[in-house]
């Protein structure tokens, strides 16, 4: 099983839990896109299918912030130019971004899709997260068919909110894991 990191604007720095996921966990790989500063929704969408054609494993994806918004455009546009579509066995979306704001730094993802995935995922949120309201991060997770997690007042959900390595992410990741190996032995 291949994990796909998915950051958002700007990338995740070295003290961010995806960064330090990278360096510790098996299997993981970040998706790296052409622009990090003005990210183009088209141009993401394109890295990311590419990144799945070329994976010869299973793949569960972990996206952070706007890395949730490209998650959710991927799935509305039907996953374009995926050549196996059932690769992706599931997904964790962590601090999904209110795209839809109007002073929002990466219009091209407006507005949020709310198409209900193929696949399970859960969502993670912060109660006190500035990018997005947390009622707002709810009503996407239960749009998109998703199982939602309040952690509290953590912020963004980034290398600010002093998580480290974000054991508890780590615990919601080994669960899907678990219950994808758990599915594929019935």
């Amino acid at each position: 099983m291949k994990i796909f990191l998915l950051p958002g604007l700007y990338n995740s720095g070295p003290g961010h839990w995806q960064s330090l996921w990278e360096t510790s966990l098996p299997d993981v790989e970040r998706v790296q896109q052409t622009n990090w500063e003005q990210p183009d929704r088209d141009l993401w969408v394109q890295t990311l299918s590419a990144a799945i054609n070329v994976c010869d494993d299973d793949i569960v994806l972990v996206a952070h912030s706007l890395g949730c918004a490209l998650t959710a455009w991927w799935v509305a546009q039907d996953c374009p130019g995926v050549l196996d579509k059932s690769k992706v066995k599931a997904a964790l979306l962590v601090a999904p971004p209110g795209v839809n704001r109007g002073n929002f730094p990466a219009p091209s993802f407006a507005p949020m899709p709310t198409t209900s995935f193929p696949f399970p995922v859960k969502v993670v949120a912060s109660a006190d997260d500035p990018w997005c309201e947390i009622e707002v991060a709810e009503n996407w997770a239960r749009l998109w068919g998703a199982t939602f997690h309040n952690i509290g007042a953590y912020g963004h959900i980034n290398g600010d909110s002093g998580l480290g390595g974000w054991k508890q992410g780590q615990d919601y990741l080994s669960s899907m894991l678990n219950e994808i190996r758990a599915g594929r032995k019935n």
